[in-house]
């Protein structure tokens, strides 16, 4: 069982980022360490951060750097008073992560800077560094407590190196203060479907087979792979998309009410979903798996002109257990395509043939809100019915969405303050990851049939034929 709740005496947090000069810590951390600095209360000690990176920079080097970055993507007003209190917090520190040999003279500037600080190491790098990263760190003993390791999806790149990642990591730091970070999880509408699933009783009562008849989630991009060719070839949309972000977001709408009002029993209720998941088969490969690239991938930077890599993907998967017998949860992730646009569909079962289907609709990003779809009769003197909406757009409310914490800045929060409640767990990986490899070895073995599709396009038509053939079609925000 994870400590959720870990206190110890170190009231001070250093948050140590490896790849620091990335594009994740310009647009995303250092802007959310930034708001949460602003919003620390008195008496309390704000959080550092060290930079870890290759260029040959000062501090004030670094600081020039980044400051245009924070003006441009915090989500709290940007203001030089509040700049100038908030980068005596940055340092920088210049090494080559990949060489174990330069950790001793980062354990030293530990040593003279930052000895009475609580070590918060955070993985912003590409899978492939995560082991000498490790490797390094782990020259040094930490005490428990002393250090928690941040660690960026996707963890590995199969079950296999997972694993061995994930024993490397546990005997150096231990299990407790390992967090697997998956952003979707701190984001608002995400969290809400827990919240509308169980404290609403309407749903919480028809949130089965015997009313819904398929559930749709779907995150769509509008960019390619841009600066990351090399990296997404080795990886694809299921291993990029698919066993992380997409797979938790299914755990949270298909698990069973916890047993109980904890963050470990909301873990375990996640990881039933998934091990329950049925594997895909070769009798529904073609039937149930989509693989599509958008035209002109293999022209990419850094990319094998001949590669078979999917920038698409879309999938029906089933659950076996007695709740979900026989309804299709139905996935799609894609590069390139029309919209970014990341939501989820509820399709319930129409009431009768000459209805229309009740829909539940969670916008998780761009925008945020929920909509529910429902009949009621025609005004005047015809009792035919139609459709009406009831929207909540949470992102349209000006003063919730300043108050609305971006996901990273909630994230680091709960790892700070030793919440395990909004991170993946090593048997939700263990589980998604099985799943994913054996559809891929699956995919292949078959002859990794890939179906082509225009950049700006919906994607494959074989995704559109495959999702008909249960009933529904893709549905954004404004088709619902």
């Amino acid at each position: 069982m994870y400590k959720n709740y870990i206190k110890d005496d170190i009231e001070k947090d250093l948050l140590v980022i490896f790849g620091g000069t990335g594009d994740l810590t310009n647009r995303k951390l250092v802007p959310a360490v930034y708001n949460l600095f602003n919003q620390v209360g008195e008496g309390k000690e704000p959080m550092r951060v060290l930079i870890i990176g290759r260029r040959d920079w000062t501090r004030e080097e670094y600081i020039e750097n980044v400051k245009p970055w924070v003006k441009q993507f915090s989500r709290l007003e940007y203001t030089e008073e509040k700049w100038n209190l908030f980068k005596d917090q940055l340092d920088y520190y210049k090494m080559d992560i990949s060489n174990i040999e330069e950790y001793k003279g980062l354990f030293e500037y530990f040593d003279s800077h930052y000895s009475d600080y609580r070590m918060l190491f955070y993985y912003a790098v590409a899978p492939r560094f995560f082991d000498p990263i490790t490797r390094g760190l782990g020259q040094k003993e930490w005490t428990e407590g002393r250090a928690k390791v941040i660690v960026e999806k996707p963890f590995g790149e199969n079950l296999e190196d997972a694993k061995r990642l994930f024993k490397d990591m546990e005997v150096m730091f231990g299990r407790d203060y390992i967090y697997h970070i998956d952003h979707y999880l701190g984001k608002e509408m995400v969290q809400n479907i827990t919240t509308l699933r169980f404290d609403n009783m309407i749903f919480r009562s028809c949130w089965n087979k015997d009313y819904i008849e398929s559930v749709e989630i779907s995150a769509r991009e509008q960019v390619g792979v841009e600066t990351r060719g090399g990296y997404y070839d080795k990886s694809g949309a299921m291993r990029d998309m698919v066993q992380n972000h997409l797979f938790q977001i299914l755990s949270i709408l298909a698990m069973e009410m916890p047993e109980k009002d904890s963050p470990y029993a909301v873990t375990v209720a996640q990881q039933n979903v998934l091990q329950a998941i049925k594997p895909m088969s070769k009798e529904n490969l073609d039937k149930h798996l989509v693989m599509g690239q958008y035209s002109g991938y293999r022209s990419e930077d850094k990319v094998d002109p001949e590669s078979k890599t999917e920038t698409y993907a879309a999938m029906a998967v089933f659950i076996d257990n007695p709740r979900w017998e026989g309804v299709p949860f139905i996935i799609r992730t894609g590069k390139k395509l029309d919209k970014r646009e990341t939501n989820v569909v509820i399709n319930f079962k129409k009431a009768n043939e000459n209805q229309f289907a009740n829909r539940l609709h969670f916008h998780i990003q761009p925008d945020e809100g929920v909509k529910l779809s429902f009949n009621i009769k025609t005004p005047g003197l015809s009792y035919d019915t139609q459709k009406v909406d009831m929207d909540f757009c949470q992102s349209c409310d000006v003063n919730a969405h300043a108050n609305t914490p971006e996901a990273y800045e909630r994230l680091i929060k709960a790892v700070s303050d030793g919440q395990h409640f909004l991170f993946s767990q090593w048997p939700q990986i263990e589980y998604s990851w099985k799943w994913v490899d054996e559809a891929v070895n699956l995919w292949k073995e078959a002859g990794s049939r890939i179906c082509l599709y225009e950049p700006g396009t919906r994607g494959p038509k074989e995704a559109d034929d495959m999702i008909e053939s249960f009933g529904t079609h893709w549905y954004s925000s404004k088709e619902v």
